[in-house]
């Protein structure tokens, strides 16, 4: 299965435009520091994060899941999820002609990284011990770069960070140090620390102080320095439920009490519950696998279920069942008890063969309801995300040389950060139930659905079928127009409201001039 993030919807011509200008006012810095070697180099990066893929990084605290959803987005076992030193620094993985894996130390140095192959859940390790670095002598890894051949790869590259509430500072501070840059306050000669991602899914497996002060910093919605789009993901979402059947009810509800503390603050724009575990195994299922499962289906419910009772008595040699101890510790690992439970009961319910299995199972672990969130709100906008990234990072480095020429251009890139209307609708759709806006519920819906949340293409917005001719999006669009305008204008209307509808007239408007 072929999994991708689209960079850009049917009918979406706001995106060429957008990138274009930041293109040009990041060459427009390049001919100011023409003799800068220092700010050529983060120019020239600005300039090649442009034309590269989207970056998304995963983010959360220790042992939530990051490397285990990573593999499932992908639908190969890409990342090491075992608690190895490779966990503990910032991993890029980009699409890549070959598997490899090239370790980087801060000064440019780079090693080949050896690469193990195991068994079960753990398929990878990535060995950093005795590392031959193209330098006269070792050196401190600084990140890892993988390079796999992958569709998905292909169109995002995903940054795997360490775990924001680990027990070492300095661990942490990595995912801080690519998600929050601190800002150099104009100081001329210091190091100008820049965000390393475009939009961040952020694992939570529970909400407490550090992870609402790490999303406070990462700046979602508020028009920070870091990342536009922020996704939470309620992580690990079988465990909630202790592995029961109805595990992912129990996260659905935990989910929606996450975003419902999130929206206060506008911190997430979405919160999805997803069993990462089974994703994984669903995208891989063999086989002798599904066999397996066949044979566990015919097993009456109540004698299966008291095996299921933990992990260690269903692996167990003197328990009765038709798959031998071996297998079944497999399956443990690979599916969990949720999953196991899940697919026997699947099969029972009429699935017949491995494909079926694996979309059903897909389907319950929630990693589908991710990926059309992650299409909607980042892979639609990946021209306007990488835009935002590029000019926030031009922004700070003209900020680095007061009293220059930067003072002239920097104007203009700090206008375009706050002109571009696909910003605009990025940072309501992070804040719109938030604000609380007094409008109807079905009002709410429709201006959720004009500033993009259902995916930027002309029909979406403006609530219309695939089928819809020009003329009709036209009439619809036009007074979609009106009907905005006319809410702007009204006289009980507070400021935030106001505002709101002013940006959906001016997406409708959008929609207009794209039909033209």
């Amino acid at each position: 299965m072929t999994h991708r993030f689209d960079t850009a919807a049917p009918g979406d011509r706001t995106t060429p435009r957008i990138l274009a200008e930041a293109h040009e006012l990041v060459g427009a810095a390049a001919r100011v520091f023409d003799r800068d070697e220092y700010a050529r180099a983060l120019l020239a990066d600005c300039e090649y994060r442009l034309r590269e893929p989207l970056r998304v990084a995963l983010a959360g605290s220790i042992k939530a899941g990051k490397s285990t959803l990573l593999n499932a987005l992908v639908g190969q076992a890409v990342a090491p999820t075992d608690a190895t030193e490779c966990t503990r620094v910032v991993t890029w993985y980009r699409d890549g002609a070959t598997p490899t894996v090239t370790a980087h130390a801060a000064d440019g140095s780079r090693a080949n990284v050896i690469v193990r192959r195991g068994s079960g859940a753990h398929g990878l390790t990535f060995d950093l011990n005795g590392l031959r670095w193209d330098a006269p002598s070792p050196r401190e890894v600084d990140h890892l770069e993988v390079g796999w051949p992958s569709a998905a790869l292909s169109q995002t590259t995903i940054i795997d960070t360490p775990g924001t509430s680990s027990l070492s500072r300095e661990v942490s501070l990595r995912t801080a140090r690519l998600l929050t840059p601190a800002d150099a306050g104009g100081d001329r000669g210091a190091p100008i620390s820049v965000p390393g991602a475009d939009a961040v899914v952020y694992l939570l497996r529970r909400l407490d102080a550090a992870d609402v002060s790490f999303l406070e910093q990462i700046g979602a919605g508020g028009g920070g320095s870091g990342p536009l789009g922020v996704i939470g993901v309620v992580s690990r979402a079988d465990e909630i439920g202790s592995g029961r059947i109805d595990a992912l009810h129990s996260a659905r509800d935990v989910a929606a009490r996450f975003a419902g503390e999130l929206e206060r603050t506008g911190l997430c724009q979405a919160v999805i519950p997803v069993a990462g575990l089974l994703a994984f195994a669903a995208s891989t299922l063999r086989q002798p696998e599904f066999a397996a499962f066949e044979a566990l289906s015919a097993v009456p419910a109540e004698d299966l279920a008291i095996a299921l009772l933990s992990a260690d008595r269903f692996a167990r040699a003197d328990i009765a069942l038709p798959v031998e101890p071996e297998l079944r510790a497999q399956l443990v690992d690979r599916f969990g008890l949720f999953g196991i439970r899940m697919a026997t009961m699947l099969i029972r319910l009429g699935v017949r063969d491995s494909s079926s299995l694996a979309a059903e199972l897909a389907d319950r672990s929630g990693i589908e309801e991710l990926r059309s969130v992650l299409e909607v709100q980042f892979g639609q906008r990946a021209g306007e995300l990488k835009a935002h990234s590029a000019l926030s990072t031009l922004d700070r480095i003209l900020a680095a040389y007061p009293g220059t020429e930067a003072d002239r251009l920097r104007p203009r890139v700090r206008a375009r950060l706050a002109d571009v209307h696909g910003f605009t609708e990025l940072r309501l759709l992070g804040r719109l139930r938030t604000d609380e806006l007094p409008l109807p519920p079905p009002v709410l819906a429709d201006l959720h659905r004009i500033l993009g949340g259902a995916g930027v293409a002309a029909h979406l917005r403006l609530g219309l079928s695939a089928e819809a001719d020009p003329d009709a999006l036209r009439t619809a669009a036009f007074a979609a127009v009106r009907s905005w305008r006319a809410r702007a204008a009204h006289p009980l209307a507070d400021q935030s409201t106001a505002t709101a509808c002013r940006a959906a007239a001016r997406s409708a408007e959008g929609i207009l001039a794209e039909l033209s």
